[in-house]
């Protein structure tokens, strides 16, 4: 990824800007990213049961789409290697349980997640629902204001463009309540899911540079004396 992949719609979206933060592009520049490069960034979907979250996790990692449905079982992962302005970056992507058994094994996984996808089924509005209850399980085990969240709609491709449209209202309705980006995306024709998971992908790189830049710079002052460390 060599720009800052856009919104789905600017009206439920994180961040409104075009392109990587200043000092984000000089420090790539440089190549002075610390250990950027070699970290994993966690992100975790979560949803109800059938609304898609293995099939969409499948199209972005392996470029299918698998028609017989398979229950996750407690959790699953797959890690997706980018290269974001010329700096290697890697995606951890956990695939959680839908169903209520297996919640209290899938919410141990939820911590240190820096990107929490909420998804629902764009045909079941009750789905989009649940996701109040599933985003609160997750920034439970996480640090106030540490994580990215979306809300993502699948299933695009079984609506119509009227009844897809009426469905996102109230998707981005939620999705502001929940201070989510908004994205509408179909695992079985591949629509939206690159540019959605380049968008985390970005969005993550860029808060780690950041993060990693701060650290780096007060590691080099001295408690108690101030001097810097060389």
């Amino acid at each position: 990824l060599s720009v800052f992949f856009q919104w789905y719609t600017p009206d439920a979206c994180l961040q409104l800007k075009e392109r990587f933060h200043g000092q984000v592009s000089t420090t790539c520049q440089r190549k002075n990213t610390g250990t950027v490069g070699l970290r994993h960034s966690k992100v975790v979907v979560v949803g109800d049961l059938y609304v898609g979250k293995t099939s969409l996790i499948h199209r972005f990692c392996k470029n299918v789409f698998d028609r017989d449905y398979k229950a996750t079982i407690g959790v699953d992962f797959e890690i997706e290697r980018f290269e974001i302005a010329g700096i290697p970056y890697s995606l951890q992507i956990w695939d959680t349980a839908g169903q209520e058994k297996f919640k209290c094994i899938a919410s141990a996984y939820y911590r240190g997640a820096q990107v929490i996808i909420t998804a629902f089924d764009l045909t079941d509005m009750q789905t989009l629902e649940h996701t109040r209850q599933w985003l609160e399980d997750a920034l439970r085990e996480n640090e106030p204001g540490s994580c990215f969240v979306f809300l993502v709609g699948t299933k695009k491709d079984l609506l119509s463009g009227a009844a897809c449209a009426q469905a996102e209202v109230e998707a981005v309705r939620l999705a502001n309540e929940m201070q989510a980006e908004y994205w509408s995306v179909s695992a079985k024709t591949g629509e939206n899911v690159k540019a959605f998971f380049s968008r985390v992908a970005a969005l993550a790189f860029e808060q780690s540079v950041l993060q990693d830049s701060e650290r780096r710079s007060s590691a080099r002052l001295q408690v108690g004396d101030g001097d810097l460390i060389r």
